[in-house]
């Protein structure tokens, strides 16, 4: 296979994180916005990520196993969410959230030890 099959399903997973974190958590530095609005937004916003999810997927399959397509997933939504909840939110993490995440990613590690 070529090494492009193993790039791009992971490059779009991180771009349609992007979209998807912001589709989720934009929003909570407008707290006076109108909950619907808020919604519609987010809908809008979660829109570009399912146009990158689904591709990622289907790429990715085949080479990747659906339960190493998730873990990659997981693994990039909780990097995108650290970068976007620190830059964007002003909350850095905490020695528990990396010790938590720490732990997630030796499970990732598991499962491609496969």
């Amino acid at each position: 296979m070529p090494l492009q099959s193993y790039i791009l399903p992971v490059a779009l997973l991180i771009l349609s994180n992007v979209f998807m974190t912001t589709a989720w958590y934009w929003h909570l530095k407008f707290k006076a916005m109108p909950i619907l609005t808020v919604i519609l937004i987010s809908w809008g916003i979660a829109l570009a990520e399912y146009m990158l999810a689904v591709p990622a997927n289907r790429i990715g399959h085949s080479v990747y196993s659906a339960a190493q397509l998730k873990t990659i997933q997981e693994v990039v939504t909780l990097t995108v969410f650290v970068g976007f909840s620190t830059f964007y939110l002003g909350e850095a993490p905490t020695w528990n959230t990396a010790i938590g995440f720490t732990l997630i990613a030796l499970g990732a590690y598991f499962i491609f030890r496969g």
